[in-house]
């Protein structure tokens, strides 16, 4: 199996480092990771500037953009051959609930399966990072299963881990996104040339957080895997917003 491996903490990070070394007990992997934190990126492209792909002394490749340039990248010019799936982690910080539209490790696993692979996308739930081996652990059981369990092609998973010992965990539970209230605290400072600044604080607090969220599992010291659609189409909205566009004066008009 060849593994294209890659984040939006940046080459040097912990989190993909302990994860390149167990996926490596299982497979052929090449790490192509962002020169830098890219944290928040989402699915944004690097469209105005070159992208340069160095490679360091441990073998990993360095891009000056972003997760999404680094497996597009990775994909089309810097593997021999074609791999088999894209991985995207550990990432340092969970990505639950609505945290997933601006995640950059997720954003990773999804320009991999618009590259007709299949992705996953892990994280520790916690900024400190002190047991990435156990998310890895995770990754390489679910990897396995993979194999005689394949994603559908419109799909991806996102696994999120508590920052606990392996022994720890209580299990790997399937799961739906929750949500958050909505952000509402940022900071403003001043510069020291008397210019104002803004930070953006701290994320908003659990709103829907029930029984079958990822929020809960983890809450509960369960690793969540959620399934993930690429296709943002709202299938189910798709007849009801037909009626009231037939009602368009531009529709009755013709």
């Amino acid at each position: 199996m060849k593994i294209l491996l890659s984040n939006d903490d940046g080459v040097n990070a912990k989190g993909i480092a302990v994860l390149y070394n167990a996926l490596t007990k299982i497979a052929d992997v090449t790490l192509v990771a962002p020169d830098r934190n890219c944290s928040g990126a989402s699915n944004s492209l690097t469209l105005m500037n070159p992208l340069r792909a160095t490679t360091l002394e441990n073998g990993f490749m360095s891009v000056n953009g972003t997760p999404t340039d680094c497996v597009h990248l990775g994909v089309n010019q810097l593997v021999d051959q074609k791999p088999d799936l894209v991985v995207a982690g550990v990432n340092h910080g969970a990505n639950l609930g609505d945290d997933t539209l601006y995640s950059g490790t997720v954003a990773a696993a999804t320009e991999g399966r618009h590259l007709g692979l299949p992705a996953i996308a892990v994280s520790l739930c916690s900024h400190n990072g002190e047991h990435f081996e156990t998310a890895a652990a995770v990754t390489v059981n679910i990897i396995k299963e993979l194999a005689s369990h394949p994603l559908p092609k419109d799909q991806i998973i996102n696994v999120n881990v508590p920052d606990v010992p392996l022994s720890e965990l209580k299990g790997v539970q399937v799961t739906r996104l929750g949500a958050r209230h909505k952000a509402e605290t940022m900071t403003k400072q001043t510069d020291p040339w008397g210019r104002s600044i803004y930070w953006y604080g701290s994320l908003g607090t659990e709103s829907d957080a029930g029984e079958g969220t990822d929020f809960y599992a983890i809450n509960n010291g369960f690793a969540s895997v959620t399934p993930l659609s690429v296709d943002m189409t709202a299938h189910n909205s798709i007849k009801a917003v037909g009626d009231w566009l037939s009602n368009l004066e531009i529709n009755r008009a013709r």
